[in-house]
């Protein structure tokens, strides 16, 4: 299931919901959870606001659940992604995969994962005390996405 929301996530609720998915054939769950921080592009930073594409955002994220799931032998996979402005510490991303075993589902969430930050429409921009700034794509996010291309992960 995919959300992109305002309102914040229960990481146990979260977690459970994966769990509760095919229950007997589960035998594994990761979970990856992203927090506002006071640094990114520049210091200081005190809230982010992101924003987003509505309907091609949740048509991205699906797509890459997809690839995901022809991939790697998943069970479920959970995606929140909050827009609009937020304050430090607070959640701003969910992905958790469920899988019958570890391997997958930790390959699964870290490729869901680079590839939300390369190739998913957010828009996030780092506000300080004094100035905001719009948040540049990172050359090292698309690298590390690019490193799916060359792993054999079936």
């Amino acid at each position: 299931m995919i959300s992109v929301q305002t309102k914040d996530f229960s990481l146990a609720d979260e977690y459970q919901q994966l769990r509760n998915k095919l229950p007997e054939r589960t035998g594994a769950i990761v979970t990856f959870s992203g927090l506002v921080r006071d640094y990114g592009d520049q210091n200081g930073v005190s809230s982010l606001e992101l924003e987003h594409y509505e309907g091609m955002t949740q048509r991205s994220l699906q797509a890459i659940v997809d690839d995901a799931s022809q991939r790697w032998d998943i069970i479920d996979t959970r995606i929140i992604h909050r827009i609009g402005r937020l304050e430090l510490s607070d959640q701003i991303v969910f992905v958790g995969v469920s899988s019958a075993h570890r391997l997958a589902a930790f390959q699964a969430c870290e490729f869901i994962m680079d590839y939300l930050k390369t190739s998913a429409p957010f828009w996030k921009k780092e506000i300080t005390n004094d100035n905001a700034t719009w948040v540049e794509a990172k050359q090292s996010d698309a690298a590390q996405a690019d490193t799916w291309e060359s792993k054999n992960t079936l």
